[in-house]
């Protein structure tokens, strides 16, 4: 804390002069309360979070019996490949007999996402039925980059594509790759 000496009168009968001082005053509580506003708001404040997108994974079952094959309409389904060099080619039914494709394209607006979108189209106008809309697999080969598996989940995301699905890559889809 400050404090000023104003001189005592020790001696009687002579005239008291109060010496002159420099004031000085003590900083120690404003540097305290400044670290403690520091510490609060580090601790108070919102770092950036990561930005993530939900996926849901099946359980991984000790016996393959127990899992059944899910029959998915051809009409209604369309297979996406990533390759390498970021590539990135779609076909709409089943490998063996594809009906459509398979079809090279790029990533974006007027890439793969223009085909999800009029593809899912085609699959409302064939179902009838809201419930009933576009499947979408997706292949990647072991030569694809991270970049692209992650490019593509946003195009389903953007898209709003409801029925989705990362499979592996059977022989036939590295065939249309051209990675065989």
């Amino acid at each position: 804390m400050a404090e000023l000496n104003t001189g005592g009168g020790d001696e009687k009968g002579k005239k008291v002069r109060s010496k002159k001082q420099n004031a000085g005053v003590d900083l120690t509580a404003m540097v305290d309360l400044a670290f403690l506003l520091i510490t609060f708001f580090m601790l108070t404040t919102s770092m950036n979070k990561p930005q993530s997108m939900n996926l849901a994974m099946p359980d991984k079952s000790e016996d393959a019996k127990d899992v059944e094959k899910t029959k998915v309409d051809e009409n209604r389904t369309m297979t996406v490949l990533l390759g390498a060099d970021n590539k990135v080619k779609w076909y709409m039914g089943m490998p063996n007999a594809p009906l459509e494709g398979p079809t090279e394209s790029a990533y974006g607006q007027n890439g793969i996402r223009k085909v999800i979108m009029e593809n899912s189209k085609k699959a409302l106008s064939y179902s009838q039925d809201a419930e009933k809309g576009l499947i979408v697999i997706i292949k990647a080969s072991k030569n694809a980059n991270y970049r692209n598996l992650v490019d593509i989940l946003d195009e389903m995301a953007i898209t709003g594509s409801k029925t989705y699905a990362i499979v592996d890559i059977s022989d036939k889809d590295l065939e249309f790759l051209g990675e065989k």
